[in-house]
């Protein structure tokens, strides 16, 4: 039985990815070990999977100033110690990083122990962490096309981001269901995040009034940002965050109104859904889900709108327009190379391996 360390971490979308990777790696014979941070969240993402989870010190690289700056050296150094330590004891064939700062020392670790690693970026520009083992790797897979720019050609790939595969068993009637709707008129779902957005719920419940005269909205709106005053309005619901019937929530949507998170993108590419993609403002963020957006637009599988030019005129047009072209939207996206990530990925891992045997 081959042997793959899996890590990343920091936050959710540098875990899912992972989790996609599971089946298909258990089916081609891996032994699975996952190696996170000490209190992040993927050692309770990982802990719904019969996985061993390894726990490391980590620290982040910041380009600011910040009194953490003078401690997170000692623990990124401690973390490589305990990195180095596991690579001897698991001895693995093969690491895949899908980055966090927690996966720097793993990978550096991996180097030293000449176990060759696979990479995951899932933006267009690579995030430090993953730039600063790019030198590490042996294979570095992406999400964008723009991407392969930023990389060495020899060992660059475009494969999309792996998608959990529970999310292709969605059921469009229990989605209906689930929100008490009818299956005789088209569905929006709005996705703000975890967190939800201020400015995406603003925006959508002012024109409400207009989009219930053909749509039905299903809002998931964010903790603490459900509006009292429209609970019970005839054909709008509202969820702080869903889980368990996303999947269902989602083959009910005939257009989707999104943020630009990678892994949120790329669920929306492998379903073929028609979206609307409001991506963080350069204020809240690097820039990478502008960048992100971008990209979808330039390949026709998605409307943008820039959040500072938000109105609630737009998003009104913006509907409109994307419900016009939904065929042409599906059709762009059913001609994707950014899809069936987790087969691709998992065969460059086997050739990674192979080549080293």
């Amino acid at each position: 039985m081959k042997r793959i360390i899996l890590t990343g971490g920091g936050t959710a979308g540098h875990v899912t990815p992972n989790i996609a990777l599971i089946p298909e790696l258990q089916k081609r014979d891996y032994e699975i070990h996952y190696i996170g941070s000490k209190t992040g969240i993927e050692k309770e993402l990982i802990s719904n999977f019969d996985i061993p989870y390894y726990g490391i010190s980590s620290g982040k690289l910041r380009r600011y100033f910040d009194v953490k700056n003078f401690t997170d050296p000692v623990r990124i150094l401690k973390g490589y110690a305990e990195a180095d330590k596991l690579m001897k004891k698991i001895k693995p064939d093969v690491v895949f990083s899908k980055g966090g700062f927690v996966t720097v020392p793993v990978v550096k670790a991996a180097k030293r122990r000449h176990v060759p690693c696979v990479l995951h970026e899932s933006d267009i520009s690579p995030g430090l962490a993953n730039r600063l083992c790019i030198s590490s790797a042996a294979a570095i897979c992406a999400n964008f096309p723009e991407t392969l720019e930023n990389l060495p050609k020899e060992k660059a790939y475009l494969t999309g981001s792996p998608i959990r595969g529970e999310l292709f068993s969605g059921n469009r009637l229990k989605g209906l269901d689930f929100c008490g709707f009818t299956a005789n008129r088209p569905v929006i779902l709005v996705i703000g995040g975890s967190l939800g957005s201020v400015r995406v719920n603003e925006a959508v419940r002012e024109i409400l009034p207009e989009l219930l005269e053909r749509y039905q909205i299903i809002h998931l709106c964010g903790k603490d940002k459900v509006e009292e005053s429209l609970k019970g309005t005839e054909g709008y619901v509202q969820y702080e965050y869903i889980q368990k019937e996303l999947c269902d929530l989602l083959d009910a949507a005939d257009i989707v109104i999104s943020r630009a998170g990678a892994n949120a993108i790329c669920e929306l590419l492998a379903l073929h859904k028609p979206n609307i993609l409001i991506p963080l403002s350069l204020e809240a963020s690097r820039g990478d889900q502008i960048l992100n957006a971008a990209s979808f637009e330039k390949q026709g599988f998605s409307y943008v709108i820039r959040e500072e030019e938000l109105t609630s005129e737009k998003l009104l047009e913006a509907v409109r327009q994307v419900d016009e072209k939904k065929q042409e939207y599906q059709a762009a996206m059913s001609a994707s190379d950014q899809q069936n990530a987790v087969i691709k990925v998992a065969d460059i891992i086997d050739k990674t391996v192979l080549a080293e045997q």
